[in-house]
């Protein structure tokens, strides 16, 4: 399909909604602004239409195409997904695609897009490499090796808790704050017995994996690229989550009577 040809009102409603359907996958994925905005507009002008105007919120897509005199707007609700930079790549790639010829109109695009499926690691897998992760932490922080396997312990039925509740599609501020109650509770058993040299190492190691550090990288990319409501929405979402888990720790630690990560 050459570029900027005039399109009839269906073949340019036909493209607005896989543009749509493109940005609202990219966002549901956790791509940065500035990408989704770039992919969407060049798949937009690849599929021959002048011009791709859009706006991102945290809760939605608003995109109109120009072609000709012809405006076409639709808005797309945003779902959260979680983290996924397959189904990014992936995107990314039917993009190029599009733009060398090799996709060459809606039809076929919006079959790569349905062929995409998130991939995921076997999650006992994650909870080990979780566990040995936020395990070698500590013996980063100076701890000794029963350290290490408390924290790794922790950190391992956490991620499995926290596995389990996102399964069951509570809220991820209510993850986060048990995920992070349950590796507080079953590290603070290094410190009531006296396990290792530093033992209060492993209550620091064992809640790392709740560092919201993907989000608080994207908020950052975001308003420093003018995209000050999505950073700002971004920012606030890390926040809420640190606060989460922190409620969660401070839950444990009353339980259990260990206060602080000092000895």
């Amino acid at each position: 399909m050459p570029q900027h040809k005039i399109l009839t009102r269906e073949e340019q409603t036909d493209v607005t909604r896989v543009l749509v359907k493109t940005a609202q996958m990219l966002a549901s994925c956790g791509a940065e602004s500035r990408i989704i905005e770039q992919t969407t507009c060049r798949l937009g002008h690849a599929l021959g239409v002048e011009s791709v105007e859009m706006a991102i919120t945290p809760s939605a897509i608003i995109l109109t195409t120009l072609n000709h005199g012809s405006c076409i707007t639709t808005t797309r609700r945003i779902h959260e997904f979680g983290i996924h930079m397959q189904v990014l790549c992936e995107i990314q790639r039917i993009c190029i695609l599009a733009e060398k010829r090799l996709l060459e109109n809606t039809v076929e695009v919006r079959a790569r897009l349905d062929a995409i499926k998130p991939f995921r690691y076997n999650r006992w897998l994650v909870v080990l490499m979780i566990g040995l992760s936020c395990g070698s932490f500590s013996l980063l922080f100076g701890g000794d090796w029963p350290v290490f396997f408390i924290t790794s312990l922790a950190s391992s039925v956490a991620m499995a808790v926290r596995q389990e509740i996102a399964y069951r599609h509570f809220s991820p501020l209510l993850n986060f704050a048990a995920t992070a109650f349950v590796a507080t509770v079953i590290a603070s058993m290094a410190t009531l017995f006296n396990l290792g040299k530093q033992p209060e190492l492993a209550m620091a190691a064992s809640v790392l994996l709740l560092v919201p550090g993907f989000p608080l990288i994207n908020a950052v990319l975001d308003v420093v690229k003018g995209y000050y409501n999505m950073g700002l929405a971004r920012w606030l979402t890390a926040t809420m989550l640190t606060l989460s888990a922190t409620t969660g720790i401070v839950l444990a630690m009353k339980l259990t009577g260990v206060w602080g990560w000092q000895p």
